[in-house]
């Protein structure tokens, strides 16, 4: 059986691309300022940690516009998701840290937790299959490549929504793709992972 990558998004520096098209290039880009070029109307995003803003932001061109993936003719208990991150949460576990001095704040608590993005990702397009959130130090195609290969060809699912997120002070590094079993832009390989995260 092989997989395709149907569709990805890259957010590095002050660059965001889709599909190898420029979205936005602004200088010090903040996830405030994308997410408001982009028109969203999700209020929970205000709440969200670093991370998981950029995650979420990501997931959000990767699955709309023109280019959309038909994820909605996919059963969602069948769409896994499988991130990686080198910094995970620890922007938010310094913030954690520092109001445990007087009364730790729930609102950063539940942030705490680098695996918490997929499960925004999840929340906010009802997927329902496998999750896996990894660590590594750097962007490591050949990791991806074995869980979501094993995922879909092993474990039922049909559709995976994975990549690399990483989000500390002003470094952002997000690169996302929507593998699946038809017949996509390009073969689901660690060589083409690794040539779309380095366009």
């Amino acid at each position: 059986m092989s997989l395709s990558i149907n569709s990805w998004v890259h957010i590095q520096n002050d660059s965001v691309a889709k599909n190898g098209d420029v979205v936005s290039v602004e200088k010090n880009l903040e996830p405030q300022a994308l997410y408001k070029s982009q028109s969203y109307t999700y209020m929970k995003f205000f709440k969200m940690d670093i991370l998981s803003k950029w995650a979420w932001l990501g997931a959000e061109l990767l699955l709309s516009g023109k280019d959309k993936p038909a994820y909605e003719n996919i059963d969602p208990t069948k769409v896994a998701v499988v991130l990686m991150t080198s910094h995970g949460c620890i922007d938010v576990d310094k913030k954690y840290k520092a109001s445990m001095t007087e009364i730790p704040s729930p609102a950063l608590f539940v942030y705490t937790l680098p695996n918490i993005m997929l499960g925004e990702i999840c929340i906010r397009h009802d997927f329902k299959g496998e999750q896996l959130c990894l660590v590594s130090e750097n962007f490591d195609s050949e990791q991806i490549e074995f869980w979501v290969n094993d995922l879909l060809t092993k474990r039922g699912m049909e559709a995976c929504l994975c990549g690399y997120v990483d989000a500390y002070n002003d470094h952002k590094d997000v690169m996302l793709y929507w593998v699946d079993k038809s017949e996509g832009q390009s073969a689901f390989t660690t060589q083409e992972l690794d040539n779309l995260y380095n366009q």
